[in-house]
């Protein structure tokens, strides 16, 4: 009898065990509660907050940083690598900037953007180009959608947490960023952000960028913000497009390695046009998927069964790579692309990397795992320096920028900005 119940003890302790990284049943929207993976895992809290604040002081403040101020009100963020200003990375700056409650440092990007990259009238008005120069000038007029995708929810979240009553009204801006960009109908090639038919993010919100998208873009929990505090009376819409985008991702992912293309159909297939050939492999934009699927599981937990099995299933597919050694491009089946096939960033040559962006994707990924491996992936991303690889290559803004998301998921410092009561 005595054995059965030590026997009993020892099986109750061990399935605790294997349960400690178990999955949420609801998300942030309802119970306003963040896992921490760090602390779960044991690492010290005290810990986990500097060097937190040690990252977001690196992108922005320290040797390598991104962010450059101008004058008295203004600033920007800077691929430093391709030198000129991203409206990713822009909003990602703004996004950042809300969280850590910085409002000096949102209101400088979004005057900056508003300055220099919004177009306030004519066929584009309210979408931002998507590229500039240091100075100001465009490098190209068009938009990129995930850009207004960020733009718009940083916004919601500004204004939920400062308010609209000082030098900046920051749901008015939102609002007319949405407004603009639902209302185009084709006129002069610009199109609606989200495609009306199947509810799902464009590409680039153009006569040919509107027929395709990019799985990276795909975030149906900022959808949900939008539902809740846009008010811009497209509430059912927009809880519509979270529920494709979250269809989407089913058909874009392939269920035995986790990877996606970089773009595709609107149906997932692989994207082909003979006026446009790009390689649809797994690489630097795909990396953002893992990261922006965690996020929609913590914050909403509507599809967390799928998200559960495609945590573990991309994270099985990295190990078996080799949890030090995988790259960062693949076809969407698993093998290695080719020399033509491998996609260059900035001047440096063309190669395979063990990229700090892609191990700081996956590590993230963990929240939604109960595997054991997913630890090993989170020790990896907590040990993980950015600094230049053995090739010399560095990315102080892409890299920068996804470690520092990464760190702000798994520590619970990525969050859902209500309005103060």
């Amino acid at each position: 009898m005595k054995k059965n119940i030590l026997f009993l003890c020892l099986l109750i302790i061990c399935v605790s065990c294997s349960n400690k990284y178990s999955s949420i049943e609801k998300g942030a929207f309802e119970t306003g509660k963040y896992r921490n993976v760090f602390l779960e895992m044991g690492y010290d809290e005290k810990e986990i907050n500097e060097k937190l604040n040690n990252i977001f002081n690196d992108v922005f403040f320290g040797e390598n940083r991104i962010y450059f101020e101008v004058g008295d009100s203004l600033g920007y963020i800077s691929d430093v690598k391709n030198q000129d200003v991203r409206t990713e990375g822009m909003s990602y700056g703004m996004m950042i900037a809300v969280q850590f409650n910085r409002q000096d440092i949102f209101d400088r990007l979004w005057l900056w953007s508003k300055k220099y990259m919004q177009h306030q009238d004519g066929d584009r008005k309210g979408y931002f180009a998507w590229s500039c120069k240091t100075n100001g000038i465009r490098n190209a007029d068009g938009a990129a959608s995930d850009g207004e995708l960020y733009y718009v929810t940083s916004l919601i979240f500004a204004s939920n947490l400062w308010g609209d009553n000082g030098k900046i009204n920051y749901k008015k801006e939102a609002k007319f960023i949405l407004d603009c960009a639902m209302e185009k109908d084709g006129t002069g090639g610009s199109m609606p952000l989200i495609n009306k038919e199947n509810k799902l993010i464009t590409f680039t919100p153009d006569k040919f960028g509107s027929t395709f998208t990019d799985p990276s873009y795909h975030i149906p929990a900022f959808y949900e913000v939008w539902a809740k505090w846009a008010d811009d009376s497209r509430a059912d819409f927009w809880k519509a497009a979270a529920d494709s985008a979250r269809l989407f991702l089913h058909k874009a992912i392939n269920p035995k390695t986790g990877l996606n293309p970089d773009f595709c159909n609107y149906d997932g297939s692989l994207f082909s046009d003979p006026r446009w050939k790009p390689v649809c492999n797994f690489r630097y934009d795909s990396w953002r998927v893992p990261m922006n699927i965690a996020l929609d599981y913590q914050w909403s937990c509507v599809d967390s069964k799928w998200q559960q099995q495609y945590g573990e299933t991309i994270q099985n597919f990295f190990y078996s790579q080799g949890i030090n050694s995988f790259v960062d491009q693949y076809r969407v089946d698993g093998s290695l692309p080719s020399e033509d096939e491998i996609l260059q960033a900035g001047s440096y040559p063309k190669a395979l990397r063990h990229s700090v962006g892609i191990v700081s994707t996956l590590a993230a990924a963990s929240k939604m795992c109960s595997h054991s491996k997913s630890k090993e992936f989170v020790n990896a991303f907590w040990n993980l320096k950015h600094e230049p690889l053995s090739d010399g290559y560095f990315d102080a803004y892409y890299d920068g920028l996804l470690r520092l998301f990464a760190f702000m998921h798994l520590s619970g410092k990525y969050r859902i900005i209500e309005p103060k009561k």
